[in-house]
């Protein structure tokens, strides 16, 4: 991996994390220091983050780790629901009976996963981008993993808000049953309301 690139991926995951805050000015100079490496590899680095709507370059000003406003998360929450409905119901009449079951024993995990915030987040993820791999759309996934990077830099967190995992895996509950189902209309419509719920909850602070 050229090493942009892994210096791109160890600036998201502080991103992420937010131990490099929202709105906050990125130290180019500190950084270099840190990382050791010159500014080529580091500007490199953070056009990627840009492409990605990580970092938010301004001009004559620097990079700033781009601030996500409630609007931003309306619009990224209205696309995400379109991409991934869609991605739900061509899972419920095109994935093979395996897929299925795979995408059960993810369920499973993030059942058991409830009570441990960190380890739902993780696999409340992997079970949505499994529903996009199997749906098999290159573009669609490139576009909902951009996307989710954009909302986890959202300060209030859906997943954050009181009572919100439990209301979640009920939500993945029925969109399981209905994939098992090989219902599209109604895997859709869960899927729909189920993202719909987030945007809710993420609105509450």
């Amino acid at each position: 991996m050229p090493l942009y690139q892994r210096v791109a991926e160890r600036l998201r995951e502080r991103i992420v994390a937010h131990t490099m805050a929202p709105g906050s000015w990125i130290n180019e100079q500190a950084l270099t220091a840190e990382l050791g490496i010159s500014r080529t590899p580091l500007r490199e680095a953070l056009k990627v983050l840009a492409s990605e709507g990580l970092v938010t370059m301004k001009l004559r000003r620097g990079a700033y780790v781009t601030e996500v406003s409630e609007r931003d998360l309306s619009e990224v929450f209205h696309l995400l629901s379109l991409l991934e409905s869609d991605a739900a119901a061509v899972v419920a009449k095109q994935a093979s009976d395996d897929e299925i079951a795979e995408l059960s024993d993810l369920h499973e995990h993030l059942e058991a996963t409830v009570d441990e915030r960190d380890a739902f987040f993780a696999a409340n993820e992997r079970f949505h981008m499994r529903v996009l791999e199997i749906a098999d759309n290159r573009w669609r996934n490139q576009m909902v993993a951009d996307l989710r990077k954009v909302m986890k830099l959202y300060r209030h967190h859906s997943l954050f808000k009181q009572g919100r995992l439990q209301a979640s895996l009920k939500e993945h509950r029925k969109i399981m049953a209905a994939l098992k189902a090989r219902n599209a209309t109604l895997a859709q419509e869960l899927m729909l309301q189920h993202l719909a719920s987030g945007k809710e909850a993420a609105a509450k602070k």
